[in-house]
């Protein structure tokens, strides 16, 4: 559980304190880590010592002492000398190790409670009871926030937003695939939507130091004021995800409460979207308009619907962009200028973009 380098830093540092060279065993008795790499420790005494009913023991020179985790042995410490002082320090360097034990196994344990949380695995009495016994608040202001990479992510990108964090235990980071990070940001009451969008920006900043091209997109869901909710601020950040490919490719950072009526328009059923544009388009496509007609329509809207500042920007004259409104609404029955004919053939834009994004996932 404890890696290796992890007990050796712990050693290094108890002997700088203590002066006394350590070395720690698996019940197997493999060398894990040691301060002196001349100790040899003989693995027949290991196994004695571990199937022996004592917790600590004085043999060949060495004290040996048990390190446990809930009843159950994990290591094996041996510490030079015979002395009572060298026994001392043992036992102060056995429950170093032992604080040490009990800190990552609750690590552990609220990265396992986060995910289940997240994903809706736990009964709403498991909640709070767990929470509880793992020290974390529920009733405080939480918004959970997905990073997604292009490629699988690298261990940079990981300690790079642990660090903006400052290590802060109410803060949680974790993944539950391989190309996302999540995290699980606790907030203070003035905080608002505005703050967590800057502090999306700033990460994407932070990684974009280490890394060439855009490959990060950020979303986050809705603020939550109780722990029980946490998961719907993470369905709605994968909503916004989702949603923000689709609809707002120019975006590095979605919010759920943003996506508008793009969100309506990815809960529709495919068979239903299909109904939809055959009405509206007569069996045709808007991939069968010609590259001008789509520019004009982007363009038009993007004016709202404002036929001289849209020839302007197109650096046409006034009346060709009228010809090809007129062409546009013999072909499809809808007059762009109207603005309910303006709504539903965006509507229809958008849902043919909807469409072709689903496509792409069945493949």
């Amino acid at each position: 559980m404890i890696s290796n380098q992890v007990l050796q830093n712990t050693l290094d540092g108890l002997k700088d304190i203590s002066r006394t060279d350590f070395c720690i065993l698996d019940t197997d008795g493999k060398l894990l880590a040691s301060t002196d790499a001349e100790y040899e420790v003989n693995p027949e005494d290991i196994q004695a010592f571990v199937n022996s009913p004592a917790d600590s023991q004085l043999m060949k020179g060495s004290q040996y002492i048990k390190i446990s985790d809930d009843y159950q042995l994990e290591y094996v410490l041996v510490v030079e000398g015979e002395d009572d002082s060298s026994y001392l320090v043992g036992k102060l360097a056995a429950f170093q190790l032992q604080n040490l034990i009990v800190a990552y196994k609750e690590r552990f344990d609220k990265d396992s409670f986060i995910k289940n949380l997240l994903l809706d695995n736990l009964l709403l009495v498991d909640i709070y009871n767990r929470a509880k016994k793992l020290h974390i608040e529920a009733d405080v202001r939480r918004v959970v926030m997905i990073l997604e990479m292009n490629q699988e992510k690298d261990r940079n990108s990981v300690e790079t937003i642990k660090s903006l964090f400052g290590g802060k235990s109410k803060n949680f980071i974790t993944a539950v695939d391989e190309k996302s990070l999540i995290v699980v940001k606790e907030l203070e009451e003035e905080e608002t939507y505005e703050d967590v969008d800057q502090l999306a920006q700033s990460m994407l900043e932070s990684l974009n130091l280490e890394q060439e091209d855009d490959t990060h997109i950020m979303a986050y869901g809705t603020i939550v004021n109780e722990l029980k909710e946490v998961s719907r601020s993470y369905k709605e950040a994968r909503m916004a995800l989702d949603v923000g490919k689709i609809f707002f490719a120019d975006k590095r950072v979605i919010a759920y409460s943003s996506l508008g009526i793009g969100r309506l328009i990815y809960q529709l059923p495919i068979p239903l979207c299909k109904m939809f544009i055959k009405e509206i388009f007569d069996g045709k496509s808007p991939d069968d308009f010609d590259e001008e007609t789509l520019v004009t329509i982007d363009k038009f809207f993007e004016n709202s619907l404002n036929v001289s500042e849209t020839s302007r920007q197109l650096y046409i004259h006034r009346n060709t962009l009228v010809y090809r409104l007129d062409k546009l609404q013999k072909s499809t029955g809808l007059d762009l200028r109207v603005f309910e004919d303006a709504i539903t053939f965006k509507i229809a834009l958008m849902v043919v973009r909807y469409m072709k994004y689903m496509e792409t996932l069945e493949y």
